[in-house]
């Protein structure tokens, strides 16, 4: 049952969950607020107004330094005037996304954010809607290390890439080259499966951050006759967010409340309901079957004066944002011009089994009150799946992102719950501000690898669901676990490498070394013992013991991952080292992948514990692929050719030789080939080639390198061709002629000299 917790005037709300659930709080008991630590924030720009961020911009403001690098109307993405940049000197924020991540990293005010005394520095690379490009987002990079900062946080990303992504490559360099710590979201592709991480959260030195969903979500609420016999007490407050592309909420008035199906309808009000039924009423609709829009506006038509949806539970839970803009048709489909809000499945049955026993009255307020999420401390459903193209190791580490309570324009009312990696992101970047303050001179000067060595032992791996027995969810989902920055503040040693990427298992058991070092001014020897379970150690001499725990794994469906529990066999070389401090201990382990799921992901933890009182534990996570990688197919569909009309629109062109439809003049875009073909996993090179009807093999028609793979089973890359073959100058237009065209892929980690790491195809036009 829900039980809602009102908050406190003056309380800092909902985010103070968050940053209980990483330790900040207890970090920042100890005066590490982030004080003179320089965060950069590549985003929508910043709203300096607001006071918790500070309230102005310039030098001796929290936000000191920024550059608008596009302007207001700019979108990569659009068209005419949209894709011309205005850069200017005030990054203000207009969309609202990059005030939000501020205020996680750094808020001090009615709420407070990781590290609440860092400064800021905006740099503008998004418009108030729409997309950037990634020309745009070196730029930035650069401009922050011209302003000389030490975190840059990016929470946005292009997802199913590699790690040679432009994006990814830039900010790897100011790792390497520049000793910046670089921290990125990993993406919100968690419903499209495997292999979906983005860059630069992909990039080889830069932290990728996963999503844990916050324990609370601070909402507001509107009443109903509170239930006093249910356990716990039911005190009449639902909690709700509102829905996309419809009017607010109400703040005040009610009305009568009514469910237009049961607890079990499957596909409540996906039909017409009956003209009148609702009229001056609120209807209680149960999400499933047909889109939030239908359900909407079929409840508008029938009357209705307001929507309240509610998750269908167990495959959704919790509270959720509902799109309810209507489709995109001919002639245009009505708007919904009725508020439309979302409440929680445990709220929303709630809500239906008390209708069933007579009339409920439904007040608005303009409260605010904090509920659980019923999802709390595990992985966010959104939050994406690595491993990387080539199998390294991502994300690297998860924070909360899913229902966070943050900073927003104020023109947008200063404050308001978003949900992501792009929130998560944020909170690690905090947490290495913290870190950077807290961290001697000597162990600042070891560089963001030992930052992020660091958070990652430290962290603390979840359990893919509240059932025990389910396991620790998959390492290529939540990398080290849940950052525990108060435990990396605390850290006397650290475990390098921090990850093991072990790549496929065709050739058999791996072995590695890993080296266990005490940090500078920790004390005496330590020993460190390996073993299942691991904690931590600080002081006095200490042993450290080697252990291992299993993580869940995923089946060979790329798009749809199945999950098993099948663990690798891990093999120390001896079971415990003893450190003395400011030296360093090297162990071997060997690690043997499960024999199934062939083509499955599997990985685990390496357990490093001291026998400190009380102990304290580091890990290393690892993954690799079981099998051979080279096995998987990439070109699942065939390859087709295919024609836009003149809207836009695609559609097949049938084969040579069945008539006119495969002719193309290139005289417009209705006239230019595309060829439509489907990439199941990212390809390290693409080629298409034309054979003339004499035999003659014209190459390349089109390529491109690391490419990235489809987002479902069901997609298609859509890439016209211009006739042409070569490269560069060379390029030259085709005769007419009819021409087989074929594509190649050299797979991710394929030998270019290897034919078993290429993938061909063949289809026609005329």
């Amino acid at each position: 049952m829900t039980v809602v917790e009102p908050a406190s005037p003056g309380e800092t709300i909902d985010l103070s969950t968050a940053i209980t659930m990483t330790g900040a709080d207890t970090v920042q008991a100890m005066g590490i607020t982030g004080k003179n630590i320089k965060v950069a924030v590549i985003d929508t720009g910043i709203d300096y107004q607001n006071p918790d961020l500070g309230g102005c911009f310039g030098p001796s403001c929290r936000v000191f330094t920024g550059w608008d690098f596009v302007g207001d109307d700019y979108d990569a993405g659009g068209k005419g005037p949209a894709l011309v940049p205005h850069p200017g000197p005030d990054p203000k924020d207009c969309q609202g996304h990059g005030t939000h991540v501020s205020g996680i990293v750094g808020a001090r005010g009615l709420v407070t954010g990781v590290a609440p005394d860092v400064r800021f520095g905006a740099y503008r690379v998004f418009g108030c809607g729409g997309s950037t490009s990634s020309d745009i987002i070196l730029a930035a990079m650069e401009r922050a290390l011209g302003d000389h900062m030490d975190v840059i946080n990016m929470s946005f990303g292009s997802d199913f890439q590699w790690p040679q992504y432009p994006t990814a490559v830039g900010a790897d360099r100011l790792v390497t080259k520049h000793g910046i710590v670089v921290v990125a979201s990993i993406g919100n592709r968690g419903a499209n499966g495997l292999y979906s991480s983005g860059a630069p959260g992909v990039g080889a030195n830069v932290i990728g951050v996963a999503s844990f969903d916050n324990v609370k979500v601070q909402l507001p609420y509107f009443t109903v006759p509170p239930v006093p016999l249910t356990a716990p007490a039911f005190d009449g407050k639902v909690g709700y967010t509102q829905a996309t592309g419809s009017p607010n909420a109400p703040i005040s008035g009610g009305a009568t409340l009514v469910r237009t199906g049961t607890l079990t309808s499957a596909a409540d009000a996906c039909s017409a309901l009956t003209a009148g039924s609702l009229t001056g009423k609120v209807a209680l609709i149960r999400r499933g079957t047909c889109s939030f829009y239908a359900k909407s506006i079929n409840a508008q038509a029938a009357g209705a004066i307001a929507v309240v949806l509610y998750n269908n539970g167990p495959a959704n839970v919790g509270f959720f944002t509902p799109g309810v803009e209507p489709p995109v048709t001919a002639p245009p489909s009505p708007a919904v011009a009725i508020p439309v809000v979302a409440t929680d499945d445990r709220l929303g049955a709630l809500l239906s089994s008390e209708l069933v026993a007579g009339p409920v009255t439904l007040a608005w307020t303009a409260e605010m009150a904090r509920f659980p999420t019923p999802t709390g401390d595990r992985i966010s459903g959104f939050s994406s799946y690595g491993m990387s193209p080539d199998l390294s190791l991502k994300p690297d580490i998860g924070a909360p992102g899913g229902n966070i309570y943050s900073t927003l324009p104020v023109k947008q009312g200063g404050h308001g719950n978003l949900s992501g990696t792009s929130m998560s992101s944020p909170h690690v970047a905090g947490a290495v501000a913290l870190l950077l303050q807290a961290s001697p001179k000597s162990l600042r000067e070891l560089g963001p690898a030992n930052v992020r060595d660091i958070l990652m032992n430290t962290a603390t791996p979840h359990n893919r669901t509240t059932n025990e027995r389910d396991g620790l969810d998959s390492v290529h989902r939540q990398g080290a676990g849940m950052l525990n920055i108060a435990a990396a503040v605390a850290a006397n040693a650290r475990v390098t490498p921090g990850k093991l990427s072990l790549g496929e298992s065709q050739s058999g058991p791996q072995k590695h070394t890993i080296t266990i070092t005490s940090l500078p001014g920790t004390g005496k020897a330590v020993t460190y013992t390996f073993s299942h379970r691991s904690a931590t150690g600080t002081g006095k001499a200490v042993t450290y013991t080697f252990s291992h725990q299993s993580a869940t794994g995923t089946g060979s469906n790329t798009f749809s991952p199945t999950f098993n529990p099948n663990a690798a066999a891990v093999v120390f070389s001896v079971p415990s080292v003893t450190v003395k401090n400011n030296q360093s201990a090297a162990v071997d382990v060997t690690i043997a992948a499960p024999s199934s799921p062939l083509k499955g992901l599997y990985g685990g933890y390496l357990v490093v514990t001291s026998d400190e009182e009380p102990a304290t534990t580091y890990r290393v996570p690892y993954a690799g692929f079981i099998g051979d990688y080279q096995s998987i197919t990439v070109l699942s569909g065939s390859t087709r050719v295919c024609r836009a009309d003149a809207a836009g629109n695609l559609s097949f062109v049938p084969a040579s030789g069945t008539g006119t439809a495969g002719t193309f003049t290139f005289a417009d875009a209705t006239q230019t080939p595309i060829f439509c073909v489907h990439f199941d996993l990212q390809s390290r090179s693409v080629t298409f080639k034309a054979r003339a009807a004499a035999g003659t093999t014209y190459s390349p028609a089109l390529s491109f390198v690391y490419f990235p793979r489809n987002s479902s089973a069901m997609t298609v890359f859509a890439l016209g061709w211009d006739g042409a073959v070569g490269i560069g100058a060379s390029r030259a237009i085709l005769a007419n002629d009819i021409y087989e065209i074929s594509v190649e892929v050299l797979k991710a980690r394929g030998d270019p000299a290897n034919p078993r790491g290429r993938h061909r195809q063949r289809g026609r036009r005329r």
